[in-house]
């Protein structure tokens, strides 16, 4: 009796875990896969299986790794190494050209344009899965319990779909923007859009060019994104399924940021934040680093990083990074691919990789000069180490934008800048303490949790495969036709009550007149 009311109190104190589950993995390559990795890793090591769908050109996703086992699609991506140069030399090219409307205007058409090749290769890669029987076959046979998927584009949420499995999404990004507008409300006053690098503090102007840009960019996705995928899912999926839809019927919305980073606004309740959840305390560096790093003496280490996307620059630009970096007293590190900068200085080290958060969490590190991605600067912020933002494409302005407002970061304009300008940007983050104070603040507040961020991930992860789903966290919304959604038919109702109370009001008051006119007439 006593071994029983133990094990009743066991059960009770314990978290509720799942035995070997088995997740499929649908990531995307690059930067994104990074992150996604850290989550696989993190499964594996709490013993459950994972499946890997990969292509034979895949950039980052190796196919054979101790954490998971690969599926690999016999066909090319189009999303390598050699496509995201050409792409990226491109749009640096056309910023380079000078701020007007019309450079803006390439630059989103080009964007679209390069969008709508990807999504029409994603398609048929989608496609010749889709007719592999075989290959269907063997994925419905391993009786997954959910996909994990990241929705930049929607191959794994249409294959989750198609196979009726739960949907976990790693997200900052779908296909059609920023992840919040697909699944909570998102207010135009004071939710910025993607791409117009304000805060949540609009002036009148601003808001009308935040409405502006988010027609534009409603049209990109109809012109460049939806048509690509249309026909697919009515073929696979049925007539009946919407592509918005499937997005928004995901179980839970793993979200890659936290409002220390992000502007407070609406949120639903299966929007898990993750923001940071691939910081980890700093290791020791190689010994060739440490090296380095203690020779800088009480003036410590600058480290520039511009992300896995962008290994090299234009020789022009390089060489006046390099200059304005060889009259610092600070040693520097800097993650470099390209030729030799001409005015390379004796105080800064080229690499082809570098241990890039265990620089971040070294106390000899002053500065973080960065492009702006969400990994670094999540990284910086844990850490608490200021940032000399470049951005240069995509989202890295305004998530830099939002270091900037909060005075832990200050924004050079990398496409008009010179030696002299960054030289200066630089020595204004390093001599103004209050930069260092703001970013050692957000790291306080970010790392004062009750849970640590992957640690909540893998909650939910485990939560959806022990539940097989979480649907009573699932907003039916995106059921409601959009007149519905908004309350226009109710709206429109209530305007016809009011005018039919008033007419009939009117037409007793018009009545009551006509009756006294003519007991008037009478009397007279």
């Amino acid at each position: 009796m006593r071994w029983s009311w133990l094990w009743i109190a066991l059960c009770l104190i314990c978290p509720a875990v799942v035995d070997g589950g088995k997740v499929l993995v649908y990531p995307v390559d690059g930067s994104h896969w990074v992150n996604m990795k850290v989550i696989i890793e993190e499964l594996h090591s709490r013993g459950h299986q994972i499946s890997v769908v990969r292509t034979t050109d895949s950039w980052y996703i190796k196919e054979t790794s101790p954490f998971y086992t690969s599926i690999t699609l016999n066909m090319d991506s189009g999303f390598d190494e050699d496509f995201i140069g050409m792409f990226v030399a491109q749009l640096l090219e056309i910023q380079r050209e000078g701020k007007s409307v019309w450079t803006r205007f390439k630059l989103e058409m080009e964007q679209g344009q390069k969008s709508f090749e990807l999504n029409e290769k994603a398609t048929k890669v989608l496609e010749q899965v889709f007719e592999n029987k075989d290959l269907m076959q063997s994925l419905q046979d391993a009786k997954y319990d959910l996909v994990l998927t990241d929705p930049a584009f929607p191959g794994g949420v249409i294959l989750a779909h198609y196979l009726r499995l739960p949907l976990v999404l790693n997200v900052r990004w779908t296909t059609h923007g920023e992840g919040h507008f697909s699944i909570a409300p998102s207010p135009l006053s004071y939710i910025p859009i993607t791409g117009t690098r304000f805060s949540d503090k609009m002036s009148f102007f601003e808001r009308v060019i935040n409405v502006l840009n988010f027609g534009l960019w409603e049209y990109l996705i109809a012109q460049y994104v939806v048509p690509s995928y249309d026909a697919l899912i009515k073929k696979y999926l049925g007539p009946d399924i919407d592509y918005s839809s499937l997005f928004q019927a995901a179980d839970i919305w793993l979200m890659r940021v936290d409002f220390v980073f992000e502007f407070p606004r609406p949120t639903m309740p299966n929007v898990v934040y993750m923001g940071g959840f691939q910081c980890k305390p700093a290791k020791p560096l190689p010994q060739h680093l440490e090296d380095f790093v203690q020779s800088s003496g009480e003036h410590g280490v600058i480290i520039m990083s511009l992300g896995t996307m962008i290994g090299e620059l234009p020789h022009d630009l390089a060489d006046e990074i390099a200059a304005a970096f060889s009259k610092l007293p600070q040693k520097v590190i800097w993650r470099y691919k390209g030729d030799r900068p001409a005015t390379l200085g004796n105080n800064t080290l080229l690499v082809d990789w570098m241990p890039q958060s265990d620089l971040l969490g070294h106390p000899k590190t002053k500065l973080f000069v960065a492009h702006g991605g969400t990994n670094g600067v999540q990284e910086a912020i844990y850490h608490g180490v200021p940032i000399l933002a470049l951005p240069l494409i995509f989202d890295q302005h305004d998530n830099l934008m939002r270091i900037e407002v909060r005075g832990a970061g200050k924004i050079v304009d990398f496409f008009t800048m010179n030696e002299d300008t960054f030289f200066q940007g630089i020595q204004e983050v390093l001599s103004e303490p209050s930069y260092m104070m703001n970013m050692q603040k957000l790291s306080r507040l970010h790392r004062d949790q009750p849970l640590k961020p992957l640690d909540n991930a893998i909650f939910w992860i485990e939560f959806v495969m022990r539940h097989k789903g979480a649907a009573h966290l699932r907003t039916e919304s995106y059921r409601l036709p959009w007149y519905s959604y908004h309350s226009v038919d109710v709206m429109l109702f209530l305007v016809g009550v009011i005018l039919i109370v008033l007419a009939t009001f009117a037409g007793l008051i018009r009545c009551l007149c006509s009756v006294c006119v003519k007991t008037k007439t009478k009397h007279d």
